[in-house]
């Protein structure tokens, strides 16, 4: 009953896409945490360790306009389908990588596949879900995640100690299943919700970039990349175990809490941005994942870790479908480019955060990391409460 109520309205394609996202979202979870210890076990720096982070995010980013183009082009099914199973591909030749340049060399490579599964999905949801109920077809997308993610490092926490290239096989699988569930039950064609503001006339990238709206969701795509991937999946996990001198188990438990915590205000917070409104979701999102932040500056020991973490995944909830949301609104035609551009800019936070909080911390110290990131994200607040409305039900 609850699953049909969640689902009520909702197209085919996205459920789909729920199914599939679950797979990857198991996988991703069980090789976040391993992915900067795996790293450090070749005899590198913190930098090194933030580069491989973003070297993903490198390839993703360098890729997102042809990967846009090619949605536009073939269709969301075989581009979907086809990322996944190329990132399924270098995901194994990591686990079986001898050197620091092999895994950089194939963790960069499988940002090419993330791009192209990642548009084609954002293409379906966008295109096909009406403007009252994108918030929680968005919600309920990312929340396919987050279960999957809820086991999904406590299970790489264990598998690292068994060893650290154990969860890439297994990120490995769950991709390839992923990929199956998208290539035989996704529908070839691209389905688009047709309202009063729709238009068959696509619209470019220069006259999105005119939209103050659109510049907003490009900035906190760029901010929230920074800290909740690229400050947790760089040193965050050094962090714990390096400062606070504790095991990679309670990394992984750190990470199910922030999912958890994510997860319990998904829904809700899917529906605060349909009902009240886009710039009132992004005010909580924003103010209480700084909150989280803050706690990691002073945190002294690996319970304040977990708190931390547990902060950042409740306003994770709101920001993890506000800006997609925004963009939905605003986006008319076929835009493959316009959302890869705004996908892009979520990479690019992952390239630049990763880089320098692992310079920060080599340099100075985590925490001289952790308050820059601070300070930088707090950009995204301010961003929030100069929102313009975007809801169409909002708009008088």
């Amino acid at each position: 009953m609850i699953g049909n109520r969640l689902l009520a309205d909702i197209p085919r394609e996205v459920k789909i896409l729920v199914a599939s996202s679950f797979f990857v979202a198991v996988g991703f979870g069980i090789v976040v945490p391993a992915i900067p210890l795996f790293t450090k076990s070749f005899g590198v720096n913190n930098s090194a360790v933030g580069l491989i982070v973003s070297m993903f995010a490198i390839a993703r980013f360098s890729s997102g306009l042809i990967s846009g183009k090619l949605v536009d082009r073939f269709g969301e099914k075989p581009i979907f389908a086809s990322g996944i199973f190329l990132v399924s591909f270098f995901t194994f030749l990591c686990a079986l990588a001898h050197s620091y340049t092999q895994l950089l060399i194939f963790r960069s490579a499988g940002g090419l596949g993330s791009s192209m599964f990642s548009v084609a999905a954002g293409s379906i949801i966008m295109r096909s879900v009406s403007d009252e109920h994108r918030g929680r077809a968005q919600s309920v997308y990312n929340g396919a995640f987050l279960v999957g993610g809820i086991a999904g490092p406590a299970i790489g926490g264990a598998l690292s100690v068994i060893s650290l290239r154990a969860p890439f096989f297994t990120y490995s699988i769950m991709l390839f299943c992923a990929g199956s569930v998208g290539y035989f039950f996704l529908s070839p064609g691209k389905p688009t919700h047709k309202s009063e503001s729709d238009s068959d006339e696509n619209m470019g990238i220069p006259e999105a970039i005119r939209l103050a709206p659109y510049r907003t969701a490009l900035l906190l795509s760029f901010l929230t990349s920074w800290v909740l991937f690229g400050l947790r999946s760089s040193i965050l996990p050094l962090f714990v175990t390096e400062d606070l001198h504790s095991t990679t188990a309670i990394v992984g438990l750190g990470f199910t809490l922030a999912a958890l915590f994510q997860g319990v205000l998904l829904l809700p917070s899917g529906n605060v941005s349909d009902t009240k409104g886009r710039r009132q979701a992004l005010i909580i999102g924003t103010t209480v994942v700084l909150a989280g932040v803050l706690v990691l500056v002073f945190a002294v020991h690996p319970w304040m870790y977990l708190v931390a973490m547990s902060i950042m995944g409740l306003g994770g909830a709101f920001l993890s479908t506000t800006p997609a949301n925004i963009v939905g609104d605003v986006i008319r035609g076929k835009s493959g480019q316009v959302i890869a551009l705004w996908q892009m800019s979520g990479d690019a936070g992952m390239i630049v955060g990763p880089i320098t909080v692992g310079l920060l911390s080599d340099l100075y110290s985590f925490r001289a990391a952790f308050i820059v990131s601070a300070a930088v994200f707090s950009v995204s607040v301010l961003l929030a409460f100069r929102l313009p409305e975007t809801r169409k039900s909002h708009l008088k």
